[in-house]
């Protein structure tokens, strides 16, 4: 039986955390877990302003939780730090901060691109807390919020969009939705990722991944389809059956070739 997942705090750890996240991949090494991670970046210098308490939290609860669930993850990432654009590394990091904060992701999804898709280029503070005040009624967190856990997920919520590019500050209390679109490569590798954890084909196209990026179904295979006539996969669809050919073998072989494209 599948538990249900609950809205956490987690959020309040960090937001984005990107040029911290680089330096923690390049320090990181196969095999490490949270804690040896964080006594090899203390030991790096690579965070000189970062207190050690600091430091401790960012790497256990804003990094282990979004790239160490799954070793491999954080193998591929640590390969594609030097390999793709900062924009394209911030849309993967983007990605696993989704899936490990589950109140991020319904935000994205339920608010950003509702309001996008409704002609709307704006969203401020009001908008997230209505958010949160909701889903806290809706019993999406383990137990109520107070008002000012609350205001201060909205908070953290809009930042966080603003660290991945999905907002661009307009005023103290106002942000612009940006033209957020998947980047080809972060499209090939989240297809690959999704294809090698076990996914049908099916499945990949309906995976709630790509509504990350305002991809409905019909987007997704359109999206699968360049992906298609760049080479780096096959892709078929007859009704509402796909059938996905996979032109490599392991994300490895993938990442050194889309890396060179």
């Amino acid at each position: 039986m599948i538990q249900p997942r609950f809205y956490t705090t987690q959020l309040q750890a960090g937001l984005g955390l990107l040029d911290e996240t680089r330096q923690l991949l390049q320090v990181y090494q196969s095999g490490m877990a949270a804690s040896q991670l964080y006594d090899a970046a203390l030991a790096s210098g690579r965070f000189p302003l970062v207190t050690a308490r600091r430091l401790r939290n960012i790497v256990v609860e804003c990094f282990a939780p979004r790239y160490l669930r799954d070793p491999e993850v954080v193998n591929q990432l640590k390969l594609l730090v030097e390999r793709f654009t900062a924009a394209e590394l911030n849309q993967l990091l983007f990605i696993y901060t989704a899936r490990a904060n589950l109140v991020l992701a319904d935000f994205v999804r339920e608010v950003y691109w509702v309001r996008y898709s409704a002609g709307r280029n704006d969203l401020d503070l009001e908008d997230a807390r209505t958010f949160v005040a909701n889903s806290v009624r809706e019993g999406k967190t383990q137990k109520p919020w107070s008002e000012t856990t609350i205001k201060r997920i909205s908070s953290y919520l809009m930042g966080c969009c603003a660290d991945y590019g999905l907002l661009v500050t307009t005023g103290r209390r106002q942000r612009s939705i940006a033209a957020y679109r998947i980047l080809p490569r972060v499209a090939a590798y989240l297809a690959y990722e999704l294809k090698f954890s076990g996914l049908g084909d099916n499945q990949i196209v309906a995976s709630p991944d790509w509504e990350l990026f305002g991809l409905e179904h019909a987007d997704v295979q359109d999206q699968l389809k360049r992906l298609s006539l760049q080479g780096l996969l096959i892709f078929q669809a007859a009704s509402d059956v796909v059938h996905i050919g996979w032109t490599y073998k392991s994300m490895e072989e993938l990442i050194d070739v889309i890396a060179q494209s």
